[in-house]
């Protein structure tokens, strides 16, 4: 039974990853940011791009997809951002951490 979503999220750079994932944090939103370099390809209004990202992947509760889908949409540069949910489960100490990080204010 999932518990934890692990939102996966693609920037431009790291300053701009990093820059996200505090304003989610700082808004209570998740409660822990994982950011490191990945190399994307795929297609972009036709044509096939080859390009350097960042991603991070932030944990939160499945209650707060949608409150962290809207804050990255209107944080975000990119037109079109990559903001995937994935619930899963996680043991219960660290998904009672998480919980409780987020439902701070």
């Amino acid at each position: 039974m999932p518990n934890i979503s692990l939102i996966y999220i693609t920037h431009a750079s790291e300053a701009e990853a990093q820059r996200i994932s505090n304003l989610l944090l700082e808004a209570h939103l998740v409660a822990c940011a994982n950011i490191f370099p990945i190399q994307s390809a795929y297609w972009w209004q036709g044509v096939l791009e080859n390009s350097s990202e960042w991603v991070s992947i932030v944990k939160t509760t499945a209650e707060k997809w949608s409150a962290v889908q809207d804050a990255v949409v209107q944080w975000h540069p990119y037109t079109t951002p990559c903001i995937l949910n994935l619930e899963v489960v996680a043991n219960e100490a660290y998904a009672a951490w998480i919980r409780g990080e987020v439902e701070k204010e």
